[in-house]
């Protein structure tokens, strides 16, 4: 992982640490993430998988499955090295992160949430194209993880880290960095009710696929777990929880309007999950809240606002 920092430190931001005191949930610093290139974590998994292809692979391309967030941060890493891009994206994606997809260079072709893989699979065959998963890529992982290690960086005292799950790439290599360094660190994943891939395999005992995706945080809303994610979350994250999108869009409302933070859904659940008690800040040492993304459409910001924000479970006031 200290090698994926290196490789990609040119191409990427180290985002800020930001207090989160004015949200009034406690001692709790916010990894601003949603300040990253392309408004995402994502360019570290991307750029650390692109940038070990052979001369073959850049040549054929790449191809990979999303909602938004890593078709655009692999189509800005491929693109620096002239390489072709292909994302199959969701239907229900929305039309602000497709339009970022294509300035930063992707083809794309959309289909059902729940034949995203079959799709991939039939174009890969097709085009001969190099797959760069969004979680399921041991390359992605460590380049995810890099957020891990510069929390460790600028926070020495650190409890709790709150991180937002979809398909657990991010989680999975955050939780292997701290946890080799700091074991006695909590690490706690936050996915929504309406796309709880992960929570439900865990309780399966095997990675499953959701028949059915409703969530307002499109970011965390993968179809499917693998079998890779599920042995890292198993071993290195001390508990998931889920929340509904109320929940989410809570926390989301309290980052933007009292924070001053820009965030999606999605990059605001790690919040929402101490906003609403789900999570308790640690009682000692620090809390880290990772903000995801903040990839949104300004026109459903405006609706989300308006709604009136739930009491604060702490008493302590925003």
């Amino acid at each position: 992982m200290r090698e994926a920092a290196e490789r990609i430190r040119p191409h990427i931001f180290r985002t800020p640490m930001v207090s989160g005191e004015a949200l009034g949930l406690g001692p709790l610093l916010l990894k601003a993430e949603n300040l990253q290139r392309t408004g995402s974590f994502k360019p570290r998994g991307a750029f650390n998988a692109v940038l070990q292809l052979t001369a073959d692979e850049r040549a054929r391309g790449v191809i990979t499955l999303s909602a938004g967030n890593h078709g655009q941060a692999l189509a800005l890493a491929a693109r620096s090295l002239g390489i072709q891009c292909l994302v199959v994206a969701p239907q229900t994606a929305p039309q602000t992160k497709l339009a970022a997809m294509r300035r930063f260079g992707a083809e794309i072709i959309q289909t059902p949430s729940v034949r995203l893989q079959e799709a991939v699979e039939r174009e890969q065959q097709a085009r001969g194209m190099r797959l760069v998963h969004p979680f399921a890529d041991e390359r992605v992982i460590a380049g995810q993880g890099t957020v891990g290690l510069e929390i460790l960086e600028a926070v020495p005292d650190l409890a709790l880290v709150v991180v937002p799950v979809g398909g657990a790439g991010l989680i999975s290599g955050l939780a292997l960095a701290i946890k080799s360094v700091k074991p006695e660190v909590r690490v706690v994943g936050v996915e929504p009710v309406g796309a709880a891939v992960v929570s439900e395999s865990l309780r399966a005992g095997r990675p499953v696929v959701l028949e059915r995706i409703e969530t307002v945080a499109d970011g965390l809303a993968a179809p499917y777990a693998t079998a890779l994610n599920l042995a890292m979350v198993r071993r290195f994250v001390d508990e998931v929880v889920c929340l509904d999108d109320a929940d989410i869009l809570d926390g989301l409302r309290r980052v933007v309007l009292d924070a001053r933070l820009v965030v999606e859904p999605a990059g605001a659940a790690s919040v929402a999950a101490i906003a609403c008690g789900r999570v308790k800040v640690a009682g000692s040492g620090s809390t880290v809240a990772v903000l995801t993304g903040g990839n949104l459409d300004a026109s459903r910001l405006a609706g989300w606002l308006q709604t009136k924000k739930s009491p604060d479970p702490t008493g302590q006031g925003t």
